[in-house]
């Protein structure tokens, strides 16, 4: 039996059936929740420790930046293996792996000698058990939210925005009570609940039957609840399609119509790897031009999502605003991000104008807003900075993964999930050292904020071409639907 025959009859002798959009989803709900908010939380969170590192190892911002900058890289880079690694196993599996991995790597980062250690333990070690405790959270969600996925997945990154929220003022507090490396012991422990969050994962089953005995047995009107079921049917036969596809060529082929037995051998082993390989990741994405795009989007995007967030406090206190307050400052854009992503979250869902166009506006907004943050000097001022910031920012995420699965179909957003995230790891890799740099050479924090405002308005850019590619699309659907008639 294939591996990816195994795992699939492991778990659905395990799985049990759940209803979407309802029941056990929100459970799924809560639990991604908590994951947003002990990863990308805790990232946005991690700027108070920045001055004290800087001045115990005696470094640069670009040096300390690329702490958090080879985290965000490693979410991205090793999304999918993580994804690989959920369909090998199970998702649940998976995300308690990845709470163990984050919580030993802070651990060990509060050991840490030089910036090096740090790069290692809380950079990259954390940064691969956030991607093993991110994707496949996410992914969990899309699969149990359909008709609505744009409220759920807003409700789920708002853990992102309360736990920053919390745990900004907390880590200032930790540090002053017990240094740096205390507060990471405790950023260690508190981590292991990535392991809680995975116990709630249950999967669901894949229900496999046919259309025919569907139409036979079901109503006209329950036909459309379904369509998820068919999707995910074709992606479960794509073993057999793509055999029977491969050996049809071979057999076609004149020059080996005298050895038919040893070539279809051949093709069937060769067709065996390629699809196995399929399953677990979809490599085919690669060739879906609309995909692609909206992956460029990511890159740039993640150019000016992180960076913002990571120098807000330093440039603050580099104004001369105290500790508390500039640490108040990511806790006010937290509350603002919050209520940016539920509310646009709803709007969203309301599909008063397409998904695409909403997040292009919120995306353009956003890069201004980063534009006008050098103006800001006091700390009133700041603060409408923040609250401006948090909102948009709020606006932005809560809608971007939402527009994924409208891209590439929901049966493939597993996949689509871990390569989106590996191409946009470029983006995040590099966006806090490249604002680092310009921060460093013009010894002002305020060029930081410009490079990231400039970066999400070119990101804009491709959202307009992708927009542009949807019409299109449709527009030869229903050329095509006309000359039929």
């Amino acid at each position: 039996m294939d591996p990816p025959e195994k795992a699939q009859k492991r778990r659905n002798a395990a799985e049990p059936t759940a209803a979407q959009d309802g029941g056990y989803a929100w459970f799924i709900l809560v639990s991604c929740f908590f994951v947003f908010g002990l990863t990308f939380g805790v990232i946005k969170s991690f700027g108070v420790f920045y001055v004290e590192i800087q001045r115990y190892f005696e470094t640069t911002a670009a040096g300390t930046s690329w702490i958090t900058s080879i985290t965000v890289a490693t979410i991205h880079i090793a999304a999918p293996v993580a994804s690989a690694l959920s369909t090998r196993f199970s998702h649940r599996s998976v995300v308690i792996m990845g709470g163990l991995i984050c919580s030993a790597a802070v651990v060990f980062g509060g050991f840490a000698r030089n910036l090096t250690e740090l790069y290692i333990t809380v950079g990259f070690l954390n940064g691969f058990g956030y991607a093993l405790t991110w994707t496949p959270a996410v992914t969990m969600l899309g699969m149990y939210f359909e008709k609505k996925r744009p409220v759920a997945n807003a409700l789920a990154s708002a853990g992102e925005c309360i736990l920053t929220f919390s745990l900004t003022p907390l880590f200032q507090l930790l540090i002053d009570s017990f240094s740096w490396r205390g507060a990471l012991l405790i950023l260690g422990g508190l981590q292991l609940n990535l392991c809680v969050c995975g116990m709630f994962l249950r999967p669901l089953r894949n229900i496999r039957f046919s259309c025919k005995e569907v139409q036979e047995n079901l109503p006209i009107e329950d036909l459309d609840e379904t369509k998820l079921i068919f999707r995910k049917e074709s992606e479960l036969n794509i073993l057999e399609l793509s055999a029977q596809e491969t050996i049809k060529d071979c057999v076609e082929d004149p020059d080996e119509t005298s050895s038919l037995t040893k070539t279809s051998t051949s093709c069937q082993k060769r067709t065996k790897l390629r699809t196995t390989i399929k399953y677990y990741v979809d490599y085919t994405l690669i060739t879906n031009g609309r995909f692609m795009v909206y992956s460029m989007f990511g890159v740039f995007a993640a150019l000016g999502f992180f960076a913002p967030s990571l120098f807000l406090v330093p440039y603050a206190r580099s104004k001369g605003i105290k500790e508390y307050q500039a640490a108040a400052l990511l806790s006010i854009s937290a509350v603002l991000d919050l209520f940016g992503r539920v509310f646009f979250g709803w709007v969203a869902n309301l599909r008063l104008v397409e998904t695409v166009q909403q997040l292009t506006a919120t995306v353009i907004l956003l890069g201004t807003v980063l534009l006008l943050c050098p103006l800001a000097s006091t700390f009133s001022e700041l603060v409408a900075f923040s609250a401006a910031h948090g909102l948009v920012y709020g606006a932005t995420v809560a809608i971007h993964i939402t527009v994924l699965p409208e891209v590439v179909g929901v049966e493939r957003l597993g996949s689509a999930l871990g390569f989106f995230m590996l191409i946009r790891s470029s983006g995040g890799l590099l966006g806090p050292p490249i604002a680092g740099f310009f921060i460093d050479k013009m010894e002002n924090y305020g060029t930081g904020f410009i490079m990231s405002g400039v970066a999400l308005i070119v990101s804009a850019l491709f959202l307009l071409i992708l927009h542009q590619m949807n019409r299109r699309g449709r527009g030869t659907i229903t050329a095509t639907n006309t000359a039929h008639k």
